[in-house]
């Protein structure tokens, strides 16, 4: 099975001007919708954000899939006495090596762990901060032929990155009808 990765995050204050951007629910819905839209047909692979984590888990138990054929989270060992309990919950964690001391050197590696897999086929990039701009780059490192898919609606980092990319033109990147993007766009994936 195939496999996306997904880059979310919900920005807050103090981490650049992302927040100002940024609808949390949206953030949700979309993550939510394309969890729903892709679990079954290709395995989720995400940073263990702590916003993000609880909302996967959630959506997986609503759909009664079950995590180890359907998501991978990869988590630094950096944050062992922060991770959201949600991981206890998932027996297919893959935990990389803290760089001591170095919580940016710690993401990096995950990261790099995480986006040179060689069963990705695309990434999308929902929300964030510096951190899905970080990824995005890494991303495209390994994963030149890639699909790449910013999400604008929600705002942050990814609606920087769909302005950039030009995927996403004026009212497109307004359009918060999550199911509809997600359906069309991965139908033929």
């Amino acid at each position: 099975m195939a496999a996306i990765f997904l880059s979310a995050s919900i920005p807050v204050i103090g981490r650049g001007q992302y927040y100002k951007t940024a609808d949390p629910f949206l953030i949700q819905c979309a993550v939510r919708e394309l969890t729903i839209a892709i679990v079954r047909k290709h395995k989720i692979v995400w940073g263990g954000h702590p916003a993000i984590t609880p909302m996967i888990w959630n959506i997986c138990e609503d759909l009664g899939v079950e995590y180890r054929n359907s998501v991978i989270l990869y988590q630094s060992r950096f944050f062992d006495d922060r991770y959201p309990e949600e991981n206890q919950r998932f027996d297919n964690v893959i935990y990389t090596d803290p760089v001591p001391g170095d919580i940016q050197g710690s993401l990096l590696l995950m990261r790099e762990q995480m986006l040179s897999r060689k069963d990705l086929i695309g990434a999308v990039f929902i929300g964030g901060m510096d951190g899905v701009e970080i990824e995005y780059n890494i991303f495209r490192h390994f994963n030149p032929e890639a699909f790449v898919l910013p999400v604008a609606a929600p705002g942050g980092a990814a609606l920087n990155l769909a302005r950039d990319s030009g995927y996403f033109s004026g009212r497109d990147l307004e359009n918060i009808d999550f199911a509809t993007l997600f359906s069309c766009y991965f139908s033929a994936k």
